[in-house]
């Protein structure tokens, strides 16, 4: 691949969002009266390019794995070995995420794009395999630029199989132990913000340890603000599975289908996306606002206003799955609810 290995997303079709407000404008009930759905009914019809939009009924929630250097460093209370045991749970059907998914009747796949410790093949987890993990963001770059084109190219490919079965909305998760650290990191060096605004607690730091995952992230953002292009940024400071949600997300965007969003290992995603391949975030949906910092630093960034605020921050996809019933429930009402009566009607 070059530098810029992506075109331009595909805009929102003006005149089917239109369409949709005009449409809004002639169903049973006052005007305005199902506020943000209908926000959500007319951004669903400006992805799709018609109106009303198709109802989304066979969604899929891909989990990219992989773990991080940095967690040598310090940046996190749990080792490494922790994420292949997450990656099993996932499997099993035990984690919040194989929960969430089985009740919105979403179907999970789980891909293995940089896990440390080597995972039963029983597991039923994709090998997709870059790397084994990443080399430490506060020494030197995470990946190659090879292994981040590597990574980009297994999301955009899973998603284009996924849609080519009939998947019709696109939601990515993500597990990793250390994620959190290149997510700030990466989101520091897209946004401009800082390693003290930016990084949060994740899924825990050591004793003390916040101001030391700080250094980290600073050491990081420093590195990449070098870099001359998007995809070296990527590679410098980011993450297996965070590329292979970017290269989802990309693929999404440009085969005009609904995704949503997670948390702020999506959001860091989601920035690489953008940078990209301008345009993609536009067609985003963001499910939720993460309670980790640099989540919302994301979503004023990229312009996004995020369908639930739960205070969850635990990734896997769970928020963006909640909301999947809401992205459903915009483009049905838009589809089928009834005309509004003409005055002196019954």
């Amino acid at each position: 691949m070059s530098s810029s290995p992506f075109p331009s997303a595909p805009p929102l079709d003006v005149q089917a969002m239109e369409q949709a407000q005009a449409r809004w404008a002639t169903r049973a009930m006052p005007p305005g009266a199902l506020g943000r759905l209908q926000d959500l009914g007319v951004h669903l019809a400006g992805v799709a390019g018609v109106c009303p939009p198709p109802v989304p009924g066979n969604p899929v929630v891909v989990v990219f794995a992989g773990d991080h250097g940095v967690v040598a460093d310090g940046a996190s209370a749990w080792p490494s070995e922790i994420t292949a045991a997450m990656v099993a749970t996932v499997s099993s059907g035990g984690a919040a995420i194989s929960v969430f998914a089985e009740t919105v009747g979403a179907q999970v796949v789980v891909v293995d794009v940089g896990v440390q410790t080597p995972l039963d093949p029983l597991l039923g987890v994709r090998d997709e395999r870059v790397a084994d993990g990443t080399a430490s963001i506060a020494s030197g770059p995470a990946m190659t630029l090879g292994e981040a084109e590597a990574a980009l190219a297994v999301g955009v490919r899973i998603a284009s199989e996924q849609l080519e079965a009939g998947v019709d909305c696109l939601i990515g998760g993500d597990l990793g132990i250390g994620n959190t650290t290149s997510a700030a990191a990466l989101i520091g060096a897209f946004t401009g913000r800082s390693a003290q605004e930016v990084t949060g607690v994740g899924a825990g730091v050591p004793a003390g340890g916040l101001d030391h995952k700080r250094g980290l992230v600073a050491t990081a953002i420093e590195r990449a603000a070098a870099c001359a292009q998007p995809i070296h940024v990527l590679a410098t400071v980011g993450g297996l599975e965070i590329a292979a949600l970017a290269g989802l997300y990309i693929a999404a965007a440009e085969n005009r289908v609904p995704f949503i969003v997670d948390g702020v290992i999506a959001g860091a995603a989601l920035c690489a996306a953008e940078a990209l391949a301008p345009g993609t975030a536009v067609l985003a949906i963001a499910g939720h606002r993460s309670s980790e910092p640099a989540a919302s630093i994301v979503l004023d960034h990229l312009g996004l206003n995020p369908l639930l605020d739960l205070n969850l921050r635990l990734g896997e996809g769970t928020g963006a799955c909640l909301a999947f019933p809401l992205v459903q429930a915009a483009a049905r009402a838009l589809a089928g609810m009834a005309d509004l009566p003409e005055p002196g009607q019954e």
